[in-house]
Order: structure tokens, then sequence, then C-alpha cells
């Protein structure tokens, strides 16, 4: 004889009572009237995209820091000539003095041209457009040298 069983619903987990369903966002069985209690609507309430994105973008701006200023080196008095300068790190680990302000490309000789980076490091160029401009190492003309 075979006996036929009947499925039993699952039972809340809140309540206890029989009949319950699976709950997505809470993760569990829950009748409805815990699961209105639990989320403060049945289940999960459709929620319109235009009402999310506002508060998604403005916790996002402010998350993200202002961007930092350009970093300069150390200021330095040249001991020859007495004209200021700025120490700059270099690529390679070394430190050279750049005069202050930038010059035309097509003034400046191929290798005494130099950029110095958003992070104050100092990269001399190799070719550059004629009509942009670079810095000058204080080495390369210090009228005392």
């Amino acid at each position: 004889m075979t006996t036929m069983t009947t499925p039993v619903s699952p039972v809340c987990a809140a309540c206890e009572t029989p009949g319950a369903e699976w709950s997505v966002p809470l993760g569990m069985p829950l009748c409805a009237a815990c699961t209105t209690a639990a989320t403060g609507a049945p289940d999960r309430d459709p929620v319109r995209l235009g009402d999310i994105l506002p508060v998604t973008a403005a916790s996002l701006r402010a998350s993200i820091p202002a961007p930092r200023p350009p970093r300069t080196g150390s200021s330095t008095t040249c001991r020859f000539c007495g004209a200021q300068a700025r120490w700059h790190r270099t690529v390679h680990g070394r430190w050279v003095a750049m005069e202050p302000g930038e010059r035309p490309v097509a003034g400046v000789p191929r290798g005494e041209r130099w950029y110095v980076a958003g992070d104050g490091t100092a990269v001399q160029l190799r070719g550059a457009v004629p009509s942009g401009t670079c810095r000058v190492s204080h080495f390369s003309v210090c009228a005392a040298r």
C-alpha cells in the first residue's frame, strides 16, 4: 500500500505560523503579517530609478576627494648667482634645480628641456611641439657658471 503525503508549507521563522513564503531580502521564510512588519511593505516595493539616482550621485560626489594641487619642490637660492630656483626629483631619483616659470620650446636647446609632472617629478623632454613650453634647469642658465 502506498501512502500519499501532502507537501507541508514552511513555517514562519518569526511567529511559527504555517504557510510562510521565502522572503528574499530577509533570507528566511515569513508569513504575510511578519513580512509586512519586518520590511514595512509586502516583501519589496518597486523603487523608481529617478528616486535613487540623485541620492547615489550625491553620495559618490561626497566620497571623491578633491584633487590635490600640483606639488612643487623646495625653494633654493643659487650660491653662485643668488637667483631663485626650485628643487625637483627626477625619474631617476636625482635632484635638479629648476628655473621658475616656463619657456617656449623653440628657444631651448634639445637636451635642456624639462617638464614638471603633477606630482613634482622633473622629466626630461625628448621631442616637443615647437609651439609648446618647457622648464629649464638652473644649472643650464646660471649667469655665474
